[in-house]
């Protein structure tokens, strides 16, 4: 026969609140009392039920924020703007670093063990996670700014990000209508299929076949998105002497070190080599030339991140997708082919 709580105390002939305070060992009552309680719950084999016994003592208000890339400068303002909507909401909230290589969903079930989480939000990264290892995290969870490689029902997750490749191709489409022809790609794992790199390259690529401009791998430099890996990247391509006149980087960061090296060698920005970024990250407003960028709405996705997570939690809907535009900032640093 199953019990509750309810037919224990009716049974002990006590009330329901002394065999809640028997079963957690709080509060005071009488050895007698006690012993006939226990004595009925072993009877009758009485588990009690975790989750509804824990819910009023240990319901979380705790949410997580997981990020891969922390270092990455355009994820300063969103994390700081995230952090202070939890908080507004009177959520505590923490940070948690996700190293390259490690499986974000494994971290992030063991941290929901650990801090008993009840919503988090990841931040950065390629995620190739299955459907079933989607199923693993049973609260609340958005993906902000992330490329999910795997075909997952959308119904498992929320997400907030931008059109990658349409948005390369926007900005590969500007160079060219400045009359470049020979354009550079720098960006991290260009060619391993369905990384942030990838689908900026694809856009890139789109934009030189509906051109009608030849694709030349030679014009593409592998690189980490860092102002050192974009200096090296850049001093590789201009090496090849392939003419380059314009040089697209996947992000602010790899655009400031190209912007270096193209300097070093003696080459002027933008009369010899236009340059455009993307992120729309503060730094590079304050590079000298000013770079272009396609800037990601960084402060209206961490709204929404937000915004979407607590709508989760309340139930007030179910899972969303949100994909912003980015827009296209012209600061200077891309310029009218010379064609003399």
């Amino acid at each position: 026969m199953d019990v509750n709580i309810k037919d224990i105390a009716r049974i002990s002939g006590v009330g329901i609140s002394t065999v809640s305070r028997v079963i957690n060992n709080k509060g005071l009552v009488s050895k007698a009392t006690r012993e006939k309680v226990l004595n009925v719950v072993k009877e009758y084999n009485y588990v009690p039920n975790s989750n509804a016994r824990n819910l009023k003592t240990t319901q979380s208000k705790n949410i997580a924020l997981m990020v891969k890339g922390i270092t990455n400068p355009f994820f300063a303002n969103m994390i700081r703007e995230i952090e202070r909507q939890v908080n507004l909401r009177g959520y505590p909230f923490l940070i948690h670093q996700v190293e390259d290589g490690t499986d974000e969903i494994t971290a992030a079930v063991q941290l929901v063990k650990e801090k008993n989480l009840c919503g988090i939000i990841f931040m950065g990264g390629t995620y190739d996670h299955s459907e079933e290892k989607f199923r693993q995290l049973n609260i609340p969870f958005v993906l902000t700014t992330i490329t999910t490689t795997q075909e997952v029902d959308p119904d498992l997750f929320s997400s907030v990000i931008i059109d990658e490749m349409k948005e390369a191709y926007k900005a590969t489409s500007y160079l060219i209508s400045l009359g470049h022809t020979n354009i550079g790609f720098l960006a991290k794992s260009p060619l391993l299929n369905e990384t942030t790199g990838n689908r900026r390259f694809l856009g890139y690529k789109q934009a030189l076949e509906e051109h009608d401009l030849p694709y030349d791998p030679q014009l593409l430099e592998d690189c980490e998105y860092s102002p050192s890996s974009g200096f090296n990247a850049t001093r590789r391509l201009l090496n090849k002497n392939k003419g380059v006149t314009a040089i697209f980087a996947a992000s602010d960061t790899i655009a400031m070190g190209s912007a270096k090296a193209v300097l070093s060698a003696g080459l002027s920005i933008p009369d010899d080599i236009s340059i455009i970024g993307f992120d729309g990250i503060e730094m590079a407003e304050y590079y000298h030339p000013s770079l272009d960028t396609i800037s990601q709405p960084g402060t209206e996705m961490a709204l929404s991140s937000v915004g979407v997570l607590f709508d989760l939690i309340s139930k007030r809907s179910g899972n969303q997708h949100i994909v912003y535009d980015a827009v296209l900032l012209k600061r200077g640093s891309c310029k009218m082919i010379n064609t003399h």
